[in-house]
């Protein structure tokens, strides 16, 4: 292909790629722009594009009680136990049925992916049915048990593939150096999970941290919302919707999920390769 052509087609897809970033990030920014500004503004049929003159009275009106920092503790507590434990059984049964030959193995592979096809509200009456029995509505283990297992069968895939991805060899060539096979897994092949173990994290975290349904008939006390369901109380039947506290929550809401992925982000390139060479 000519030079010409070819810094023709990389422009071309420059171009395109800036306009794909454009519009995934202007939804966000609407929101951001739209938390500054008063209720009449948002209403208004001409939109303002910037929020000059805008206030925090929306951010004020989030934190005038002490439900939304309610609503984050609980958020926090499912979040990261869901994660916890969705990574730990998830992280074993990959490592089986990767490494391992067994009966039934393909038969759990393919029950993994039926499970994928069956839609969450189709279990709503026999989960709820199932947590009352054991007392566990209205509390963060009841709902960290739904959403572990809603999350597992994606995350034990997922993670299956990283294992299968890291070869065997390297294993082998760990035990011939004097380790065990245990020893060897672990310093050679488990650095080199950490990207998978990483990314399977920042699925559950954001599906644990954003779910709303679950949580809308897990947690039917009004002192047991998460954040997703506390975002509700901005819409009343009377006064309508308060879209800008909706706004300036739903900002607030999505700062741990940003901080979460900066903190992880760095060990996704890290796990690339350490591990994979003999020091």
């Amino acid at each position: 292909m000519p030079r010409p052509a070819r810094r023709s087609l990389r422009v071309t897809a420059n171009v395109l790629g800036v306009l794909a970033f454009l519009v995934a990030v202007f939804p966000v920014y609407w929101m951001v722009n739209s938390s500054f500004l008063a209720r009449n503004e948002i209403r208004n049929p001409v939109p303002t594009w910037v929020p000059f003159g805008g206030s925090l009275d929306n951010y004020r009106t989030v934190f005038e009680t002490d439900q939304f920092v309610n609503a984050l503790k609980m958020s926090l507590m499912v979040t990261l136990l869901t994660v916890f434990v969705a990574l730990l059984f998830a992280f074993v049964a990959s490592v089986a049925v990767s490494r391992f030959r067994f009966r039934g193995r393909m038969s759990f592979i393919v029950v993994l992916l039926v499970i994928q096809m069956i839609p969450v509200e189709g279990l709503f009456i026999s989960q709820y049915k199932m947590l009352e029995a054991m007392d566990l509505l209205n509390t963060v283990i009841g709902l960290s048990l739904v959403y572990v297992a809603q999350v597992l069968p994606f995350t034990i895939w997922t993670l299956r593939g990283f294992v299968t991805g890291v070869p065997y060899e390297l294993e082998e060539a760990a035990m011939i150096d004097g380790c065990s096979r245990v020893q060897a897994f672990f310093r050679v092949t488990f650095p080199l999970l950490a990207p998978g173990l990483v990314a399977t994290g920042v699925f559950g975290f954001i599906q644990a941290w954003n779910e709303f349904t679950l949580a809308l008939v897990v947690m039917t006390r009004e002192d047991h919302r998460t954040l997703p369901l506390w975002l509700t109380t901005f819409t009343d039947v009377n006064r309508g919707t308060d879209w800008g506290g909706i706004m300036a929550g739903s900002t607030l809401i999505a700062i741990p999920v940003i901080v979460f992925f900066l903190i992880v982000q760095g060990r996704m390139v890290s796990g690339l390769t350490s591990g994979a060479v003999k020091g």
